[in-house]
């Protein structure tokens, strides 16, 4: 093998690895589902907003719960006063 066999091996090589590399990074022209990077996009948004909706959901609950107890907490202390 001479020398220039070996460069162009090497680059054929490194040219694979790159594009196997974009491949799996998520750069290529075209998603599973067809719709390009743009609808990667556009899909990554709507779980993120679908997350913060159900993080929301989750903050009033545990509000509801942390009120609810100190609110029951309070009445049977005031229950256990007016039976002294």
């Amino acid at each position: 093998m001479n020398f220039w066999t070996a460069v162009v091996i090497i680059f054929v090589i490194g040219c694979v690895t790159w594009l196997k590399a974009q491949k799996q990074r998520g750069d290529g022209i075209e998603h599973r589902s067809g719709r390009g990077r743009a609808g990667r996009l556009l899909d990554r948004d709507d779980d993120v907003d679908h997350e913060i909706e159900q993080l929301r959901e989750r903050i009033a609950v545990l509000e509801r719960i942390a009120t609810d107890d100190r609110q029951s907490k309070d009445l049977a202390r005031e229950i256990e006063k007016l039976r002294d």
